[in-house]
């Protein structure tokens, strides 16, 4: 391999790696503030104890996005230099908007969270966690603008002189078409995979009948959650579809693994190329679903790859414009697969929870627990998708991958970068799994511990704070 595919791998590996942290750390912190506002609205002890339990899951997860998020900006100077010097005057004014405005006020006001407990009066103290909330959809509005911007640049000029892009509308950039339809599914599955990781940590003390008064309404509420998040995810990506399909047609053709024009075009359920990903050999469609899917319409013309690729060639000059298939392929149907698995689970975990029930088989529980994982199976594929699809273009149908990579830094400089970062996130993933394990089957602090001190004393809950502090 040369250093523009190990600097792919490097970016790839921890990109997925930190996108694992980013839509559980969204999820949460909006289940907590429910369970928080339930709380103060009722005064119901379980409430707090439910939301004290989720909230160190949350500051867990919360730390390991921060220290995984950090390596992704470093990567554009060390790695991706070519890139950074071409896009970076428009590049870097969301990064910077969001570290500068929307990391300060989530760090911020997630500090008086922890710190502020038995402090602040309960309306504050539950304000603090809604705005934590709001900062982290800010957070990823301003990163999702950034990459929206590469999939679909706007609002830019080359300049001939430098060779570099040069803003000229920032707010173009802001409501990018992809954008506005990315944003609300990427928020949507942050929702479904914070419920599901609730709901399978519910689903596992449950099993065990521990602290059912406060897993069972967890359970109730991640399910629900999870529900309509999942309705969200399934609209808000036949929109991104239609948007995909007329910005990045050979996105959408490799996707299908499409590689004649189709006027009707069938969806296909299942298909087998040839090693190379060049061409079908055998598949399972069903007629003018992706006609339908692509363009509306159930008799819409979708472009094959072979088309596309030669309408990119007349276009943008000789090349391959063609991504690798069977990936692009292949994850989209475990994303879309996954999708409508997360909402199966939920809808019937909602139906046995109805009128007040328990399930009593333990193969229920078992599901539920081995469901916890699947939204991360879907976000991953999902992302693997959206920047695989897109090559060989970094900023599409601007600069190519292969004039992005940093000329200075040689293929063994890159490969001892690579192995010693994916060494490391192991030991991170260990690290983040111990805790949560440790701190999930620990389970809610006790009534009496959520209750405020009558003296005004504030040590009911120094080794959560301390922990937090150490992050």
């Amino acid at each position: 391999m040369d250093s523009l595919d190990i600097a792919r791998w490097q970016f790839g590996i921890t990109t997925v790696y930190h996108f694992l942290f980013v839509p559980l750390t969204i999820g949460l912190s909006a289940l907590v503030a429910i369970l928080e506002t339930a709380w103060v609205r009722t005064g119901r002890p379980r409430y707090m104890r439910a939301a004290r339990f989720w909230g160190k899951l949350f500051l867990i997860n919360f730390a390991m996005g921060i220290v995984t998020g950090i390596v992704q900006e470093f990567q554009f100077g060390m790695n991706w230099s070519d890139y950074s010097r071409f896009v970076g005057d428009i590049f870097g004014a969301p990064l910077a908007i969001e570290g500068l405005l929307a990391f300060f006020v989530e760090s911020t006001f997630l500090g008086l969270w922890i710190f502020g407990r038995d402090r602040l009066p309960k309306s504050v103290h539950l304000a603090c966690i809604w705005i934590v909330h709001v900062g982290t959809l800010l957070s990823a509005y301003f990163i999702l603008a950034a990459n929206s911007w590469m999939q679909h640049p706007v609002g830019y000029r080359v300049d001939q002189e430098t060779g570099r892009a040069v803003l000229t509308d920032f707010w173009a950039v802001l409501t990018n078409s992809t954008q506005l339809v990315a944003f609300p599914h990427t928020i949507t599955a942050a929702f479904v995979t914070g419920g599901m990781f609730m709901a399978g940590v519910s689903a596992w003390h449950l099993a065990r009948k521990k602290d059912v008064e406060v897993f069972r309404p967890s359970l109730k509420l991640a399910l629900v959650v999870t529900a309509i998040a999942s309705i969200g995810v399934a609209v808000t990506g036949d929109l991104q579809g239609k948007v995909m399909t007329e910005q990045q047609p050979m996105k959408m053709a490799a996707a299908e693994a499409l590689y004649e024009t189709e006027q009707p075009a069938s969806f296909s359920v299942f298909t087998v190329g040839t090693p190379d990903g060049e061409r079908e050999v055998f598949g399972i469609k069903v007629p003018r679903v992706l006609s339908f899917l692509a363009t509306g319409t159930f008799d819409g013309e979708v472009k094959g790859i072979n088309d596309v690729q030669a309408a990119e060639v007349a276009k943008y000059g000789p090349g391959d414009y063609r991504p690798f298939v069977p990936v692009a392929y292949w994850n989209f149907r475990i994303m879309v697969g996954v999708g409508m698995l997360t909402a199966l689970v939920s809808l019937a975990g909602l139906w046995l929870l109805r009128r007040g029930r328990l399930p009593s088989n333990p193969w229920v529980y078992r599901v539920g627990m081995v469901s916890l994982t699947l939204p991360f199976i879907g976000n991953s594929a999902g992302w693997i998708f959206t920047e695989m699809g897109r090559q060989p273009w970094s900023v599409f149908g601007v600069l190519k991958t292969s004039a992005s990579v940093s000329p200075g830094v040689s293929a063994s400089s890159m490969l001892i970068s690579v192995v010693s970062l994916t060494v490391l996130y192991a030991v991170l993933a260990v690290i983040e799994a111990g805790l949560l394990i440790k701190y999930a089957k620990a389970g809610p602090p006790s009534e009496e511990e959520v209750l405020p001190p009558d003296d005004g004393d504030d040590d009911n809950d120094d080794a959560e704070r301390s922990l937090a502090f150490a992050y």
